[in-house]
């Protein structure tokens, strides 16, 4: 069930959209903004009031990684598992990565702050290895650069950047 407040920001923002065509994707990633995923309710209201299958809706949100259908961490740490990452030490980042806030990839933390994801490249090779916590990227990473830079994420509880 969607508590108030957010079903009447979801109402709004199926309003802005509801007589623009192909405008599900910006719809949902302005949904999943209010929820930091996208519960199946949210899904279900999107679909009765502009009379689109929940299934259509669940195939778009399936077919692209950003969208998320379980609770996802106010941080949302992504390493990369490309060649150029790899060969610079990648999988030991992802390794400290997974000690350093206690879950695997593809899990967030229980107090929801923290998930961990991996992809195939984040095309910044020259950089590697590479993570990115929401829209930060950080580059050159070193076992002792992930717990600085997840440190202090965990303890300002605000963006920062890198040294």
């Amino acid at each position: 069930m969607l508590e108030q407040k957010q079903s009447e920001q979801l109402s709004i923002i199926i309003d802005k959209y509801r007589k623009q065509k192909g405008a599900l994707i910006p719809l949902l990633q302005e949904a999943q903004r209010i929820f930091n995923y996208l519960p199946i309710d949210a899904l279900s209201m999107i679909g009765k009031e502009l009379k689109i299958s929940l299934s259509k809706i669940y195939g778009v949100v399936t077919f692209y990684s950003a969208f998320h259908l379980t609770p996802h961490g106010k941080y949302s740490i992504t390493a990369c598992r490309g060649t150029g990452c790899q060969v610079k030490g990648g999988k030991k980042i992802l390794q400290v990565l997974k000690e350093t806030i206690g879950i695997n990839e593809g899990e967030t933390t229980n107090d929801l702050m923290f998930s961990l994801d991996t992809v195939s490249c984040l095309g910044a090779c020259a950089l590697a290895p590479v993570i990115v916590i929401n829209k930060d990227y950080f580059g050159k990473m070193t076992a002792e650069k992930v717990k600085t830079i997840v440190g202090q994420y965990r303890s300002t509880d605000i963006p920062v950047c890198e040294p």
